[in-house]
């Protein structure tokens, strides 16, 4: 089992930055694929980015490229997505999760097995 539990989420002007951090605990954290999906209300859930922690690749979504970052902090066993230049079009829930097959990984989310509860981002136009 692996725990995950986001943070971070609030309110932003457009324009604006968050991070996001999303803590995880019941495995190896080096054996983890991590990644940030979102759903915005009325839409269906969204890839952002995800990261292997074994292998140190990324793989970003291509609207999100040059202005979210996914990073890891080996010490604190917690990945974190670096939200720039934020959008009105960016309010979502941001949801954090965690694979433990091989990289890199589907961006559809079915084969990831543990999610995070949800954080939410509110962009102000």
């Amino acid at each position: 089992q692996v725990q995950l539990v986001e943070s971070g989420g609030g309110f932003v002007q457009a324009g604006g930055s968050l991070r996001l951090s999303c803590a995880a605990s019941g495995r190896t954290f080096s054996r983890l694929n991590l990644a940030w999906f979102r759903q915005a209300p009325g839409k269906e859930r969204e890839f952002v980015a995800a990261i292997s922690v074994n292998v140190g690749s990324t793989d970003y979504a291509d609207s999100f490229k040059g202005r979210f970052i996914i990073f890891t902090n080996y010490a604190k066993n917690t990945v974190y997505l670096q939200m720039n230049s934020l959008k009105p079009e960016d309010t979502a829930v941001y949801s954090c999760a965690a694979d433990t097959g091989p990289w890199p990984v589907r961006r559809t989310g079915g084969e990831y097995n543990y999610w995070g509860q949800g954080t939410q981002v509110t962009v102000s136009s």
